[in-house]
């Protein structure tokens, strides 16, 4: 979709994926973040949430790819803009499937033939409770 095909209040839904206890694991790898919350059951047992939970920048990079798989701006993205208001609200446990929901806020034009999109996406869990919220802001080429 190029710039001027969005409106406001626009929305799509994700299909969903479930976190899996390797994902966390490679994830960790790949950061370098092995927190005991996320990688020692043990520890995690004596935690709020009483077991092991994935890692929240995880998740943020699962519903980004979740959202990627739409395909809307596949051909016409430019760059990814930025993220704000970006909040942990739940966690997400070994097992749990998620689901994204990108809901078009603002629209900026940004000439020559570009314009930012900017969109409110909420992720929930399969019991459908919010587990993180975010806006985030892409970069997407206009019309000719």
């Amino acid at each position: 979709m190029h710039f001027e095909d969005f409106s406001l209040g626009q929305s799509w839904t994700t299909r969903g994926r479930t976190v899996t206890e390797a994902d966390v694991v490679q994830f960790a790898g790949l950061t370098g973040d092995y927190t005991g919350l996320h990688m020692d059951a043990v520890e995690a047992a004596g935690s709020p949430f009483g077991q092991r939970i994935a890692h929240g920048a995880l998740i943020f990079s699962i519903s980004n790819g979740l959202k990627t798989q739409l395909n809307l701006i596949e051909d016409t993205v430019v760059a990814f803009y930025g993220v704000d208001r970006l909040r942990f609200v739940k966690p997400v446990f070994f097992g749990d499937t998620i689901k994204a929901s990108w809901i078009v806020t603002e629209m900026l034009p940004k000439p020559p033939g570009r314009g930012v999109i900017s969109f409110s996406t909420e992720v929930k869990n399969q019991h459908g409770d919010l587990v993180l919220i975010y806006t985030d802001k892409v970069l997407v080429k206009a019309r000719e």
